[in-house]
């Protein structure tokens, strides 16, 4: 799609499966059920969808997908299902990993950041975008190298620690333009220092989600997930965005919808839903 002088196009790492009562947190199953069913372990299907912005001369992807670097047992927990991987994505646009500038990563848990690193020849893990900086917020950054009991399942050295030893981090602190009319933005609640990324030119405004809202089926502001640090920050957040969202017209997009990518937010009064667009 474009928006003013910005291309963006919808990536894929697959899909995989999380358990449907962590997906949404105190919502009772009666009611999430409806809108994105559960298999017989209680997984609901889930995107894995990269994004990738062309803006100012740069080449960025937002977020890498799950990665590929999983045994057998993983594999089977959360039905990873690489169709297409990432970076066979990537080439059927054009692209290469040698041709991005940029890779924001909106936080580092799994299976966001997985596609950062991949095996190498010495079989250990190395760099996927060799030329890239990779974009996180500082704080996110030390959570995950020294996370709390709770996050630490989530949060994997593999996918970071060979980006600092090639010198492809680039920590901020807060807002922050990465290339012209791409700003990442705090957005915390899912983790103390999530952002979303914001894409705005020529009147025309882009908004990644991230887990902010992670699939369409969340956008209500109180249907939020169990795996929120602290969920009231993520209702006010939302509660702060929407109602812009919807009076500007802004287009968005969801990382983990496995149906729905880009659409545009509309209210009936009562919820907020998602219309899929397309260019």
């Amino acid at each position: 799609m474009r928006f003013g002088d910005v291309e963006a196009y919808a990536l894929s790492d697959g899909f995989f499966k999380l358990d449907g009562g962590a997906m949404f947190g105190i919502v009772p199953k009666p009611l999430w059920e409806r809108r994105i069913p559960s298999d017989n372990r209680n997984r609901i299907r889930l995107g894995l969808n990269p994004l990738l912005v062309i803006a100012g001369g740069k080449r960025i992807i937002v977020e890498t997908g799950i990665g590929a670097k999983y045994d057998p047992k993983t594999i089977d927990i959360y039905d990873i299902r690489h169709e297409p991987p990432l970076l066979e994505s990537l080439a059927a646009n054009g692209f290469s990993p040698e041709d991005i500038d940029f890779v924001v990563l909106t936080h580092l848990h799994f299976d966001h950041c997985g596609g950062n690193t991949g095996i190498g020849g010495s079989g250990k893990p190395v760099p996927v975008f060799p030329n890239a900086k990779h974009v996180v917020q500082a704080g996110e950054w030390r959570t995950a190298l020294a996370p709390d009991t709770r996050s630490r399942a989530s949060y994997l050295a593999e996918n970071l620690v060979p980006l600092e030893e090639a010198g492809l981090v680039m920590m901020i602190d807060g807002e922050a333009e990465i290339a012209e009319g791409v700003r990442c933005v705090p957005t915390p609640g899912h983790t103390a220092f999530h952002q979303s990324v914001l894409v705005e030119s020529r009147g025309e405004r882009l908004f990644m989600f991230g887990d902010l809202v992670p699939t369409a089926s969340h956008l209500d502001p109180a249907w939020v997930m169990g795996y929120d640090v602290n969920p009231i920050v993520t209702v006010k957040r939302k509660e702060d965005l929407l109602p812009r969202m919807l009076r500007e017209g802004w287009t968005v997009y969801f990382e983990h919808d496995p149906n729905i990518t880009f659409a545009k937010v509309e209210s009936d009064g009562r919820r907020y839903t998602a219309k899929p667009v397309s260019d």
